[in-house]
């Protein structure tokens, strides 16, 4: 009896483990396609959060190579080329709203779109680069359920 309460306390300790993450563990990277990615940095400034607006954010969906989202200002649709690291966006659109606040958040978001050329992923963080290889935004996925 103390044998199987032995063999069962050992049973239950390693599935907790398995369940915790300690430090220095594997973070699982999240996927760039059909991921909400928000936008947390762009050049070097974070993206200012205007009221009763959406914030910046895209989803590249792999139906059609579709890119959809928003500036934190107008929505945003277009297209995008994946092969490998390399990720360039084709022409992109907007909605033409005007905004009071937000329209420097704008402007940078969709440079920084135009100009991506790489893409990184570590856990949870996507870092667009340029074709030198400098960071031109950041992003963190954001599981909508």
């Amino acid at each position: 009896m103390k044998r199987r309460f032995a063999i069962l306390l050992g049973s239950l300790a390693l599935v907790l483990m398995g369940c915790t993450t300690m430090e220095g563990s594997t973070v699982h990277d999240e996927p760039l396609v059909n991921t909400y990615w928000k936008l947390t940095q762009v050049g070097a400034t974070a993206p200012e959060a205007v009221y009763n607006e959406r914030e910046a954010h895209f989803v590249l969906h792999t139906e059609e190579n579709r890119v959809a989202g928003s500036t934190g200002c107008n929505r945003l649709m277009g297209s995008y080329r994946l092969e490998n690291e390399a990720l360039r966006f084709g022409a992109l659109a907007t909605t033409r709203m005007a905004c009071l606040e937000g329209g420097e958040t704008e402007q940078a978001f969709l440079a920084a779109l135009e100009a991506t050329a790489t893409w990184q992923i570590e856990g949870q963080t996507l870092t667009l680069r340029d074709g030198s290889g400098a960071a031109v935004a950041q992003f963190e996925a954001v599981h909508l359920y």
